[in-house]
């Protein structure tokens, strides 16, 4: 039987999001055994823009057409301060009415991206300019400012700097561990085995990944 590829189209807020996403996308298709998985390079779009009147609307339209028989569209953004659930419906709806034709997922990483590397920090030990021994916080996706957690946390005397570390990192950290902590990254993980198995529509995806979702891309 013919195996389709798959494409997941995806939009992002960050620049360190453009080069990180594909990495977690590759190691997630991976786990899941898809062979084929194609991701063009995110299209980045401020928070503000996406989020304004007609923004989420533009941006899934404008990349809509990149998925072909397989795959979807995804959105990722930092939810900072707002609730995820509830921003993350209201965008997640927006963006189903403007391409009722495509699968559409939006998830808001809560509060930010880098609160996934807090959820698995142990797995980051020893490595990446960290020191060995290195734990996270008990509630990762509480913390303010977890970009400034990884700098305060460097043994190395570099900042975190997410143009280069969010990429490295993305291919470290144990994706398991941490989404077992950070409820937002396992939704991500939910949706884009929905978006990967397409034979899986409609039916709910698993809790949990096979194990070895951990295991990096080069």
């Amino acid at each position: 039987m013919l195996r389709l590829a798959v494409t997941i189209a995806s939009i992002v807020e960050g620049e360190g999001e453009v080069r990180a996403l594909p990495k977690l996308l590759f190691r997630l298709a991976k786990a899941l055994s898809v062979p084929d998985l194609r991701v063009p390079a995110p299209m980045r779009v401020p928070r503000g823009k996406l989020t304004a009147v007609g923004g989420i609307e533009r941006a899934v339209s404008a990349v809509a057409h990149r998925v072909g028989q397989a795959g979807g569209v995804l959105v990722l953004l930092d939810a900072d301060d707002d609730c995820p659930a509830s921003m993350g419906s209201a965008l997640l709806a927006r963006g189903r009415a403007a391409r009722p034709d495509v699968p559409v997922s939006v998830v808001l990483a809560n509060r930010e991206y880098e609160s996934w590397f807090l959820a698995a920090a142990a797995s980051l030990a020893g490595s990446q300019g960290f020191p060995v021994g290195l734990s996270g916080p008990a509630d990762p996706e509480g913390v303010r400012g977890a970009k400034e957690w990884l700098t305060r946390h460097r043994q190395d005397g570099r900042p975190y700097k997410p143009t280069v570390d969010q990429p490295l990192l993305s291919s470290a950290f144990d994706i398991e561990h941490a989404r077992g902590r950070a409820p937002s990254l396992d939704k991500l993980c939910r949706d884009v085995q929905s978006l990967l198995i397409p034979a899986s529509r409609p039916s709910p995806a698993p809790d949990r990944p096979p194990r070895g979702a951990s295991d990096a891309v080069p």
